[in-house]
């Protein structure tokens, strides 16, 4: 009999799917292209996200997510669907329980949609999970204690923020500062000072590379290649990893004045357990070189990363019945 429990995270950029006694089954891009002339769906996830930018009129990538929240009801339907089915395999007869993780700052209404397009693509019952409880559950704590843990997880389109205890948050904030927001600083960073217009997927490259929040003993250059403003011509450029540091500068720091916000309301008994503990990043946007160092500095707290930052929401989101049990939810 094939697990019919699924994990599903459902991120501005990437949709993770986990799979009970499988792990994380798909990592894909959250984009679906498709056709505007005949309305039909032409590519979803990875095949999908090659297009971006590089269609016929036509043909129109989108990603149906912005911010975490559902801007294309429809499309999102179509692309649960499509990945549900691919993670089941061809021969589920049952219809799966599915776990879906939403940002914090969600409001009913989106919840609701969320719901009901999981519903639609084939989910024989639907739990929302809380982003922060399911990077918690998937960074391996034990939420079920009554420990306070503080979870910064920094995703694509939003950064949720939360202190948790005994399987529920007790304060949170959602923000909409995130990975993308970090390719956009770098794509107006080299407009503005080097009159030189970059994609945001080789802005993805230029963060992954040389990204960095904090100030590096030793500089690192890669070349970037782009379109000249003035010109229209292609243009070569050096950029070095303080520029990109100073271009970050401003998301980052909205970043660290979140989880600041978020300590200056936490209990004091639980703030003591933080203190102890320390605060935990998650999410692919932790990967950003240089932010654990950051906000220690800024608190004066042990800061860490997950393990597999990018796959914890999933994780944590496929996992989280089997901790809601053993609390008796």
């Amino acid at each position: 009999m094939p697990a019919t429990d699924i994990g599903i995270d459902l991120g501005t950029t990437n949709i993770l799917v986990y799979a009970k006694g499988k792990g994380i089954v798909i990592k894909e891009p959250s984009v679906v292209a498709y056709d505007k002339d005949t309305d039909k769906i032409r590519a979803i996830g990875e095949e999908a996200r090659q297009m971006i930018g590089r269609t016929p009129g036509n043909i129109v990538a989108i990603r149906p997510l912005r911010q975490g929240v559902i801007s294309d009801y429809t499309v999102t339907e179509a692309m649960l669907k499509h990945f549900i089915q691919k993670a089941m395999g061809r021969r589920a007869f049952r219809k799966p329980r599915i776990s879906i993780c939403v940002p914090s700052g969600i409001t009913e209404v989106e919840k609701k949609a969320v719901e009901e397009a999981t519903f639609q693509a084939g989910a024989r019952s639907v739990t929302i999970v809380e982003e922060p409880v399911a990077a918690a559950i998937g960074a391996g704590i034990d939420i079920t204690k009554p420990f306070g843990n503080l979870i910064v997880d920094i995703g694509g389109g939003t950064t949720d923020i939360a202190v948790i205890s005994l399987g529920g948050t007790v304060v949170s904030t959602s923000i909409k500062v995130a990975g993308e927001n970090f390719d956009e600083a770098i794509v107006r960073c080299l407009r503005k000072n080097h009159s030189l217009f970059i994609g945001t997927n080789s802005a993805e490259e230029v963060k992954i590379k040389i990204g960095t929040a904090y100030k590096r003993p030793e500089m690192e250059t890669m070349e970037v290649t782009g379109r000249n403003v003035i010109t229209g011509l292609p243009k070569t450029i050096t950029l070095s990893s303080e520029e990109v540091r100073m271009a970050l500068n401003d998301s980052v720091t909205q970043i660290v004045e979140a989880v600041h916000g978020i300590l200056e309301k936490t209990p004091p008994e639980l703030a003591a357990d933080v203190a102890d503990r320390g605060i935990i990043l998650t999410g692919g946007g932790a990967l950003l070189d240089g932010m654990e160092e950051l906000i220690e500095e800024r608190t004066g707290i042990n800061t860490m990363t997950a393990e597999n930052p990018s796959f914890a929401v999933a994780l944590g989101t496929g996992q989280y019945m089997e901790v809601m049990e053993k609390l008796g939810k």
